[in-house]
């Protein structure tokens, strides 16, 4: 008899096992009349609820890359939401137009952040989501998105850029800022200089604004991503070292937000 239940339990724990997964859905929604197209992605073992992160993307638009990122953020125990920042549909060819792209939200930083604002909205919308934890991170074009949704007064625990620009036309909106910010850097980024790091770092202090900033030594702009080859000459490559100690540091920021905002 103990033999038989035993092995009942098994089976019923294998077959909780096989069900839980993670879960990838398209999620269609709009700003302004322009229809979006993001996707929210979370593990379903569990129906509790659970920190959110929008997730925003670099300069190509959503890619598999993003929703990578997405999915490790779901076996972490996150609900994800990938951003569509360019439209449904929207999605550049080559560098060229990715380039032309990016400029064109660059050059309107409102709908920039109303389209940020958007992703977050749906990202608040998803059932499993605790709305009094949620963050944003982003890379590259995306980097300098979630810090613009921060300047707006978004109310995030935290906004995390990796290798993201830094600029921004109003800096006196830091001032706005309700979130605790993780800016991961390429020291050696050649398109977001010295003078740049330090516009920014004079704009946050001026503001009172809680931030870290890290500084990767060796590593160039797009290093976490595997798709920017191996060559820094180049001013994007790939770093490894700077990828594995970014992510953990993403890691512990969020353990220690997100743990100061249970109740």
């Amino acid at each position: 008899m103990k033999t038989a239940m035993i092995a009942l339990t098994l089976v019923l724990v294998l077959a909780a096992g096989a069900r839980a997964e993670i879960v990838v859905k398209a999620v269609e929604y709009e700003q302004g009349g322009t229809p979006l197209e993001g996707k929210v992605v979370y593990d379903n073992a569990s129906t509790a609820k659970r920190p959110g992160v929008l997730v925003v993307h670099q300069w190509m638009g959503p890619t598999d890359y993003e929703l990578r990122r997405a999915k490790q953020l779901a076996e972490m125990g996150y609900v994800a939401f990938v951003a569509d920042i360019y439209g449904k549909g929207v999605r550049p060819a080559d560098q060229k137009e990715a380039g032309e792209t990016a400029s064109k939200f660059r050059a309107d930083r409102p709908l920039l952040r109303a389209r940020a604002a958007a992703g977050l909205t749906a990202l608040k919308a998803q059932p499993l989501v605790d709305l009094q934890r949620i963050a944003a991170i982003g890379y590259c074009f995306g980097g300098g998105t979630v810090l613009e949704l921060a300047r707006s007064g978004a109310e995030l625990a935290g906004a995390v850029s990796f290798h993201g620009t830094l600029d921004t036309p109003n800096p006196a909106d830091a001032k706005n800022i309700k979130a605790r910010l993780l800016v991961l850097h390429g020291a050696d980024d050649p398109f977001v200089k010295a003078d740049q790091v330090a516009a920014f770092k004079k704009e946050m202090d001026d503001a009172h604004v809680k931030y870290k900033f890290i500084a990767y030594p060796g590593a160039v702009h797009g290093f976490t991503m595997k798709e920017a080859g191996d060559d820094p000459s180049k001013g994007m490559a790939y770093n490894a070292d700077a990828d594995a100690k970014s992510w953990q540091a993403m890691k512990d920021f969020f353990a220690k937000i997100f743990k100061k905002m249970k109740k």
